[in-house]
């Protein structure tokens, strides 16, 4: 039997392509109704209605408010489509939000609860829209370890964050890229000192408050007095959260799991890095499985592989040698990988 990691996108996931998904590819049709009822009791526009949506719209679809309840069931679809006959689940993580699906996933939430944490977060975060958040690479286009470089680009962050009115701070510590969070000052002023490179980078995301940092303290307030800690509870597989700390089934605290989930991890930096290198190192998979939607979080994961040398990689070459000849990827949101896994 296969043995994989699981791991869940977050947002920016769900765009044109990805439009229709849910009708495609979610195999429980009462589980999405359900969802759909907490929707509508919410005043909200129901997931079919935005997935089966003639055409994509940004400003509907990525929206917190629609995106976090779209990548949420997306992924869980997904997640409950993999032939558990043929592949052992040995933990799961994810990437931001992705934590959210991942308690779900793992059991340690039901489905229903991860949705209305999921959207609760989204709605919360679309109604504050505070700051905002980019992306810039610390790697060059070969995807080779250089920590001088982001210990510059690091201090450069620091820097502008010690100015009068900037805030700026790494929201998402992302393979080999810093994903970026602070207010206008801010993030203007990062993008006026670093080179313009690759053609798109630094790159602002849409729609896209400043996650994971202190700015997002009120919204967090919010959370912890909308979710209670009741619908925490055990899980059923081993979770990697954000900082690289492992949830055991039968072990955790589920007290303390409500207060990272609606503390740490909406108002300190995310190290997805970290969670993929703790997931490779401590459990070794033989696969690892990115559910939908989407496909851009496969860079991500396979950098984060190269900078722990996970079996010796160092370089895209090396990864993607690995990957022709024994595949370490398979991302859902490709139907060429999707068939290998369900």
């Amino acid at each position: 039997m296969t043995t994989a990691v699981v791991i869940c996108p977050g947002r920016g996931t769900y765009n044109k392509a990805e439009l229709g998904y849910l009708g495609q590819h979610f195999p429980d049709a009462d589980m999405l109704a359900g969802f759909d009822v907490l929707r509508e009791n919410a005043g909200q526009t129901t997931l079919t209605e935005l997935d089966s949506a003639p055409r994509y719209s940004s400003a509907r679809h990525s929206r917190g408010d629609n995106a976090s309840g779209l990548i949420y069931a997306a992924t869980l679809g997904d997640f409950l489509s993999i032939d558990r006959d043929r592949i052992e689940i040995v933990a799961v993580t994810g990437n931001s939000m992705g934590w959210y699906s991942a308690l779900a996933c793992a059991g340690a939430v039901s489905a229903n609860t991860g949705f209305n944490l999921a959207n609760t977060m989204g709605t919360l975060m679309q109604a504050a829209m505070i700051g905002g958040q980019l992306i810039y690479p610390f790697v060059g286009e070969d995807w080779r370890a250089d920590p001088a470089r982001k210990a510059d680009l690091m201090a450069q962050v620091h820097e502008i964050n010690a100015q009068a009115d900037h805030v700026l701070a790494l929201s998402i510590d992302l393979g080999g890229m810093l994903v970026l969070a602070g207010n206008a000052a801010g993030l203007s002023a990062f993008e006026a000192a670093v080179p313009r490179t690759q053609d798109r980078f630094p790159m602002r995301l849409p729609n896209h408050a400043a996650f994971h940092t202190g700015l997002q303290s009120d919204v967090a307030k919010q959370g912890r007095d909308q979710i209670d800690v009741t619908g925490f509870g055990q899980p059923a597989i081993p979770m990697i959260d954000g900082r690289g700390a492992i949830w055991w089934p039968g072990a955790t605290n589920t007290g303390a799991l409500w207060d990272y989930t609606l503390g740490h991890q909406v108002t300190e930096s995310y190290d997805f890095t970290r969670a993929v290198s703790v997931a490779a190192r401590e459990f070794a998979p033989d696969l690892f499985i990115i559910t939908g939607p989407g496909s851009t979080l496969g860079g991500a994961v396979a950098q984060s592989l190269i900078l722990a040398e996970w079996r010796g990689m160092r370089s895209k070459q090396d990864f993607q040698k690995r990957q022709k000849q024994v595949p370490l990827l398979a991302s859902m949101g490709m139907e060429s990988q999707r068939s290998s896994v369900i």
